[in-house]
């Protein structure tokens, strides 16, 4: 049976943006087959970055992702599946 697709935003609020980015960026290129598209946006006033990501895949690719930024010390990430 094949798994449905699924469209989501997936937000990251980044604290210590020097030494996660690499990180970041290691994880978000192992999934850029699901990548639709990214945005973030440096809130210089709390010292933090605020990414939003959107994704079309499974429920299980998905969660994986958001569970590999999440796991990054310094990243707080939430899903919000839309479609």
């Amino acid at each position: 049976m094949e798994k449905e697709n699924k469209v989501a935003v997936i937000g990251i609020v980044v604290n210590n943006r020097e030494e996660t980015s690499k990180k970041v960026n290691e994880v978000l290129s192992s999934y850029a087959s699901i990548i639709v598209g990214r945005m973030g946006i440096p809130y210089r006033e709390r010292n933090i970055s605020v990414m939003s990501i959107i994704v079309d895949g499974t429920n299980d690719e998905i969660g994986a992702l958001a569970g590999k930024l999440g796991n990054i010390k310094g990243i707080k990430a939430k899903v919000a599946l839309t479609y």
